[in-house]
Protein backbone atom coordinates (compact mmCIF):
# COMPACT_ATOMS: atom_id res chain seq x y z
CA UNK A 1 0.00 0.00 0.00
CA UNK A 2 1.23 3.47 -0.87
CA UNK A 3 0.11 6.49 1.09
CA UNK A 4 -0.46 9.87 -0.52
CA UNK A 5 -0.46 13.05 1.52
CA UNK A 6 -3.69 15.01 1.22
CA UNK A 7 -3.65 18.53 -0.14
CA UNK A 8 -5.18 21.25 2.03
CA UNK A 9 -8.20 21.58 -0.27
CA UNK A 10 -8.92 17.86 0.24
CA UNK A 11 -9.18 18.19 4.03
CA UNK A 12 -12.68 19.69 3.90
CA UNK A 13 -12.14 22.00 6.87
CA UNK A 14 -14.91 24.32 8.00
CA UNK A 15 -14.71 28.11 7.78
CA UNK A 16 -14.60 30.36 10.89
CA UNK A 17 -18.34 31.14 10.68
CA UNK A 18 -19.24 27.45 10.59
CA UNK A 19 -16.81 26.84 13.46
CA UNK A 20 -18.51 29.52 15.55
CA UNK A 21 -21.93 27.95 14.91
CA UNK A 22 -20.72 24.39 15.61
CA UNK A 23 -21.47 22.48 18.78
CA UNK A 24 -18.38 22.79 20.94
CA UNK A 25 -16.49 20.36 23.11
CA UNK A 26 -17.45 21.14 26.74
CA UNK A 27 -13.96 22.40 27.45
CA UNK A 28 -12.54 25.85 28.22
CA UNK A 29 -8.86 26.82 28.35
CA UNK A 30 -7.52 29.38 30.82
CA UNK A 31 -4.02 30.75 30.20
CA UNK A 32 -2.51 32.09 33.42
CA UNK A 33 0.27 34.60 32.69
CA UNK A 34 1.73 33.00 29.57
CA UNK A 35 4.66 35.05 28.34
CA UNK A 36 5.43 33.46 24.95
CA UNK A 37 3.35 34.74 22.06
CA UNK A 38 4.22 31.62 20.07
CA UNK A 39 2.82 29.45 22.88
CA UNK A 40 -0.39 31.51 22.91
CA UNK A 41 -0.79 31.08 19.16
CA UNK A 42 -0.18 27.34 19.43
CA UNK A 43 -2.89 27.06 22.09
CA UNK A 44 -5.33 28.85 19.77
CA UNK A 45 -4.52 26.37 17.01
CA UNK A 46 -5.07 23.40 19.33
CA UNK A 47 -8.34 24.93 20.55
CA UNK A 48 -9.51 25.28 16.96
CA UNK A 49 -8.61 21.67 16.14
CA UNK A 50 -10.76 20.29 18.96
CA UNK A 51 -13.71 22.74 18.91
CA UNK A 52 -12.91 24.24 22.32
CA UNK A 53 -15.62 26.54 23.72
CA UNK A 54 -13.42 29.45 24.73
CA UNK A 55 -9.98 30.61 25.79
CA UNK A 56 -9.44 33.04 28.66
CA UNK A 57 -6.22 35.04 28.38
CA UNK A 58 -5.25 36.21 31.86
CA UNK A 59 -2.67 38.49 33.44
CA UNK A 60 0.36 39.14 31.24
CA UNK A 61 -0.91 36.78 28.53
CA UNK A 62 -0.91 38.78 25.28
CA UNK A 63 -4.01 39.16 23.16
CA UNK A 64 -4.70 39.01 19.43
CA UNK A 65 -4.12 40.64 17.10
CA UNK A 66 -0.37 40.25 17.27
CA UNK A 67 1.93 39.03 14.52
CA UNK A 68 3.80 36.59 16.80
CA UNK A 69 0.54 35.02 18.01
CA UNK A 70 -0.71 34.86 14.44
CA UNK A 71 2.50 33.16 13.28
CA UNK A 72 1.56 29.98 15.16
CA UNK A 73 -2.22 30.41 15.39
CA UNK A 74 -2.55 30.49 11.58
CA UNK A 75 -5.94 32.18 11.74
CA UNK A 76 -7.36 30.30 14.74
CA UNK A 77 -7.80 33.61 16.58
CA UNK A 78 -10.61 34.29 14.08
CA UNK A 79 -12.50 31.10 14.91
CA UNK A 80 -11.98 30.41 18.62
CA UNK A 81 -13.86 32.61 21.06
CA UNK A 82 -11.57 34.33 23.55
CA UNK A 83 -11.69 36.91 26.30
CA UNK A 84 -9.05 38.80 28.24
CA UNK A 85 -9.26 39.02 32.04
CA UNK A 86 -6.65 40.58 34.26
CA UNK A 87 -7.23 38.26 37.21
CA UNK A 88 -7.11 34.48 36.68
CA UNK A 89 -8.66 33.70 40.07
CA UNK A 90 -11.70 35.86 39.27
CA UNK A 91 -12.21 33.89 36.05
CA UNK A 92 -11.95 30.62 37.99
CA UNK A 93 -14.54 31.77 40.53
CA UNK A 94 -16.88 33.06 37.80
CA UNK A 95 -16.75 29.76 35.94
CA UNK A 96 -17.23 27.73 39.12
CA UNK A 97 -20.34 29.80 39.92
CA UNK A 98 -21.63 28.77 36.48
CA UNK A 99 -21.11 25.10 37.35
CA UNK A 100 -17.88 24.65 35.39
CA UNK A 101 -15.40 22.14 36.85
CA UNK A 102 -11.99 23.85 37.00
CA UNK A 103 -8.77 21.85 36.97
CA UNK A 104 -5.27 23.28 37.14
CA UNK A 105 -2.64 21.46 35.13
CA UNK A 106 0.21 21.37 37.60
CA UNK A 107 2.47 19.20 39.70
CA UNK A 108 1.03 19.36 43.20
CA UNK A 109 0.32 17.31 46.28
CA UNK A 110 -2.77 15.14 45.76
CA UNK A 111 -2.75 15.80 42.00
CA UNK A 112 -4.43 13.10 39.92
CA UNK A 113 -2.59 11.68 36.95
CA UNK A 114 -4.12 12.69 33.62
CA UNK A 115 -4.62 9.06 32.63
CA UNK A 116 -6.58 8.46 35.87
CA UNK A 117 -8.76 11.58 35.56
CA UNK A 118 -12.39 10.73 34.72
CA UNK A 119 -14.89 13.07 33.13
CA UNK A 120 -18.67 13.26 33.41
CA UNK A 121 -20.71 13.91 30.27
CA UNK A 122 -22.96 16.51 31.90
CA UNK A 123 -20.14 18.79 33.05
CA UNK A 124 -18.21 21.56 31.33
CA UNK A 125 -14.51 21.58 32.18
CA UNK A 126 -11.98 24.41 32.32
CA UNK A 127 -8.28 23.65 32.40
CA UNK A 128 -5.74 26.18 33.64
CA UNK A 129 -2.24 26.29 32.15
CA UNK A 130 0.41 28.39 33.85
CA UNK A 131 3.42 30.53 33.20
CA UNK A 132 6.38 28.89 31.47
CA UNK A 133 8.62 29.35 34.54
CA UNK A 134 6.35 29.66 37.58
CA UNK A 135 3.43 27.46 36.51
CA UNK A 136 -0.14 28.08 37.65
CA UNK A 137 -0.38 30.59 40.49
CA UNK A 138 -0.69 28.88 43.90
CA UNK A 139 -3.91 30.78 44.70
CA UNK A 140 -5.46 29.37 41.52
CA UNK A 141 -4.23 25.85 42.28
CA UNK A 142 -5.69 26.14 45.79
CA UNK A 143 -9.11 27.16 44.48
CA UNK A 144 -9.30 24.58 41.69
CA UNK A 145 -11.76 21.69 41.83
CA UNK A 146 -8.92 19.34 40.88
CA UNK A 147 -5.26 19.37 39.96
CA UNK A 148 -4.22 17.19 37.05
CA UNK A 149 -0.63 16.14 36.45
CA UNK A 150 0.69 14.91 33.11
CA UNK A 151 2.72 11.77 33.81
CA UNK A 152 6.34 12.09 32.71
CA UNK A 153 9.06 9.47 32.78
CA UNK A 154 12.22 11.24 31.62
CA UNK A 155 14.70 13.56 33.31
CA UNK A 156 12.90 16.88 32.75
CA UNK A 157 10.33 18.14 35.23
CA UNK A 158 7.90 19.75 32.79
CA UNK A 159 6.65 20.09 29.23
CA UNK A 160 6.30 23.26 27.18
CA UNK A 161 2.91 24.88 27.80
CA UNK A 162 1.78 24.43 24.19
CA UNK A 163 2.74 20.75 24.32
CA UNK A 164 0.97 20.36 27.68
CA UNK A 165 -2.14 21.92 26.19
CA UNK A 166 -2.09 19.52 23.27
CA UNK A 167 -1.66 16.49 25.52
CA UNK A 168 -4.40 17.50 27.98
CA UNK A 169 -6.89 18.76 25.39
CA UNK A 170 -6.51 15.59 23.29
CA UNK A 171 -6.97 13.37 26.36
CA UNK A 172 -10.04 15.26 27.60
CA UNK A 173 -11.49 15.53 24.09
CA UNK A 174 -11.30 11.74 23.76
CA UNK A 175 -12.89 11.21 27.17
CA UNK A 176 -15.65 13.79 26.60
CA UNK A 177 -16.61 12.69 23.08
CA UNK A 178 -16.37 8.90 23.37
Amino acid sequence: MKYRKLKNRELERIDPETFKASEKTPLIIILDNIRSLNNIGSVFRTADAFLIQKIYLCGITAQPPHKDIQKTALGATDSVEWEYAENTLEVVHKLQQQGVFVASIEQAELAVSLNDFSTQKELVYAVVFGNEVKGVQQEVVSESDAVIEIPQYGTKHSLNISVSTGVVVWDLFCKLTS
